[in-house]
């Protein structure tokens, strides 16, 4: 299975005080952790035992090889995890005043987290997986033009694909998604992001619109679990109950369990 998509780090500070300029605060822990959607995905898959190819671009500096050395430590290939000179890694130094999940504040340097493109997963790579997924679809700019190629190209070599887009930061919604969705076997939108792809107000209605294009949907809903649907018709299935402590990645660890499933 390839995973393809945007790789970054996140850097999380507790008991975080209010700052004042000029004047050093303690906190009370710093975490360095894998973020960014797709490694996350890729990461989980991993673990679960599926065998994992993942491609991105990092910065050839400090981060970035935390997060190859990070990913390698699940057995996963990285042939296609590309480091470059300039921008630098992606990172997110989230502020948060409790423990790690309370209440919090980030600033994001994007850097790397665009830079994958269709030629940075070449059919050579393809032909030797099942499946093809790209997270994040929203936030890579470079790939944009060239993904309804990408997934009609895995298409052709035989793969199954699927598509996580998440939030639109420029709230567009297009981006050439609905061409790539033409293209793509499973949509994992969450219930946000399907209602304004769709303009529709209920996310029954839009599941049935997104899987017109996609071949089956899975409506993320949070607590209320997730909303399926296919041309085989739709069925709702409820989250387990649990204490939530920080649902940071849980969509990308769903997208994990369902395709290993």
């Amino acid at each position: 299975m390839i995973v393809a998509g945007d790789a970054a780090a996140d850097l999380l500070l507790s008991g975080v005080p209010p700052l004042e300029e000029g004047k050093e605060k303690w906190i009370s822990g710093a975490s360095l952790v894998l973020g960014g959607s797709s490694s996350i995905t890729a990461y989980n898959l991993a673990r679960l035992g599926a065998r994992v190819g993942f491609a991105s671009v990092v910065g050839d500096d400090v981060v970035g090889h935390f997060l190859r050395d990070r990913l390698a430590s699940t057995g996963m290939n990285l042939d296609q995890l590309r480091h470059v000179r300039s921008p630098g890694s992606g990172l997110t130094v989230w502020c948060c005043r409790g423990e790690w999940g309370s209440a919090r504040a980030g600033i994001t340097y994007a850097g790397t987290i665009a830079a994958l493109q269709a030629r940075h997963v070449p059919s050579s790579y393809l032909s030797r997986a099942r499946h093809l997924h790209v997270g994040a679809y929203f936030l890579l700019t470079g790939l944009h033009a060239h993904a309804p190629a990408l997934f009609r190209r895995a298409r052709r070599l035989g793969l199954t694909t699927s598509l996580d887009c998440n939030w639109d930061p420029v709230e567009k919604w297009d981006s050439n998604i609905r061409n790539t969705l033409a293209h793509t076997d499973i949509f994992f939108p969450n219930d946000a992001e399907a209602l304004r792809l769709t303009g529709r107000r209920t996310v029954r209605a839009a599941a049935e619109d997104l899987a017109r294009l996609a071949r089956v949907v899975a409506v993320k809903q949070g607590e209320r679990g997730v909303f399926l649907q296919s041309s085989l018709g739709s069925i709702e299935i409820p989250a387990r109950k649990v204490k939530a402590i920080d649902t940071t990645g849980a969509g990308d660890s769903f997208n994990a369990g369902f395709l290993e499933a």
